[in-house]
């Protein structure tokens, strides 16, 4: 059993190798390639930034409302009054 899953890995290994690329990449080819990755990477971290804010800006936002509201005890004095 062992000597049958080591040689099915180096068969995957083998397969997997990449042979020699015969291409060329052009400078405009690589500058939209760098272009499009630029944006990603943008994109990527933006949405993280934004995730990892989310819980912060939401305890801020209830901490104002919290403080906008009156004391319970300063608007049961303006009932009274009325």
């Amino acid at each position: 059993m062992k000597k049958t899953e080591i040689a099915i890995c180096l068969m995957v290994a083998a397969l997997t190798v990449p042979g020699t690329a015969m291409a060329y990449v052009g400078p405009g080819a690589g500058l939209s390639l760098l272009g499009a990755l630029w944006a990603l990477v943008a994109a990527l971290g933006t949405a993280i930034v934004f995730v990892a804010i989310w819980p912060i800006r939401r305890m801020l936002r209830r901490r104002r409302a919290v403080q906008a509201q009156p004391a319970p005890a300063a608007s049961a004095r303006a009932e009274r009054r009325d």
